[in-house]
């Protein structure tokens, strides 16, 4: 069924916690729903470095007041579980990371059930994945993103076929291009979208400079150009790593707070994914129309 067009009541229930053998402590989890609705698609998001379960609130409570559930793992590298820099896990968290999306996929029959009235609403053929910054990489590799070793060859393939659709907002571009301290420190950043087939929204702001490159901002669109299959570009002009505020509101780290730009990425993402997770839905061909019709519009968008 498509999702209704109105916004409706949310409910959101934390922390629920799945059991995480042989990550040092379990997975906890924020999930969010309309209370009304049936048939919801699922998305599972993945915060940036630091951030956690309770961030991204300007997208996280528009998806789910739209018709979407939303899941919100915490990851390793958050702020409030303070993972020591020495800890034997902070190398691999990057891999942990995209564990975590897979164990909250695993785990939905139980989120689902952790949330009242949640129970045989949700449509567990519809999972989309999206992600910010960090997070935007490790959603790209249930898409099929890998990272590439030294000498250039591709890691383990982590896609996960359940995935249907992904969002990937200010995504690191190509490891080529990475700054000296970023290549010594970062080494999971060097990914290869040659495989990301599976269709996904790229969201990159034209002035979001970064010291992990030695490129401009033009880095963040890598992942549109250089996957193949069905993907969108949305460049937001005057847009910096924060994308206007979406990780949370009056957030000190928003550089360009703006809410138009939000309220564009909030209406841009949902058209898209329902696009793509429901196929009699024409919201996507609509939204696209009426930016490139616009002639104020807050962004520019492609498609191939």
């Amino acid at each position: 069924m498509p999702v209704n067009d109105t916004s409706t009541p949310i409910v959101s229930v934390k922390p629920v916690v799945l059991p995480a053998p042989g990550r040092g402590e379990d997975l906890r989890v924020r999930v969010s729903a309309p209370v009304t609705g049936r048939d919801l698609p699922v998305i599972v998001f993945s915060h940036g470095h630091g951030w956690s379960m309770d961030g991204y609130a300007p997208l996280a409570d528009f998806w789910a007041a739209h018709g979407f559930v939303v899941v919100q793992p915490t990851h390793l590298d958050s702020r409030r579980l303070g993972l020591p820099a020495d800890d034997p896990r902070t190398p691999e968290i990057w891999r942990l990371r995209v564990q975590d999306l897979k164990r909250a996929i695993d785990g939905l029959d139980a989120l689902e059930a952790a949330v009242p009235g949640l129970a045989g609403r949700v449509d567990h053929g519809r999972i989309a994945v999206a992600g910010h910054s960090w997070g935007a990489q490790s959603a790209g590799m249930l898409l099929g993103a890998r990272v590439l070793d030294a000498d250039g060859v591709p890691g383990a393939d982590m896609s996960d076929p359940r995935v249907k659709a992904g969002v990937l907002l200010a995504a690191a571009g190509l490891g080529d291009d990475l700054s000296p301290f970023a290549a010594e420190h970062l080494p999971f950043m060097r990914p290869s979208f040659a495989g990301m087939t599976t269709p996904a929204l790229v969201v990159a702001g034209d002035q979001d400079r970064s010291a992990l490159t030695t490129r401009g901002p033009d880095w963040f669109t890598d992942a549109y150009f250089h996957s193949p299959g069905s993907k969108s570009l949305l460049t937001l002009p005057g847009g910096e790593h924060s994308l206007g505020g979406i990780p949370g509101y009056e957030v000190a780290e928003t550089t360009d707070e703006s809410p138009a730009r939000v309220a564009l990425v909030q209406r841009l993402s949902l058209a898209y994914l329902r696009g793509v997770l429901c196929s009699e839905d024409t919201a996507w061909k609509e939204a696209a129309a009426a930016l490139e019709a616009d002639p104020q519009a807050l962004g520019r968008l492609q498609s191939k």
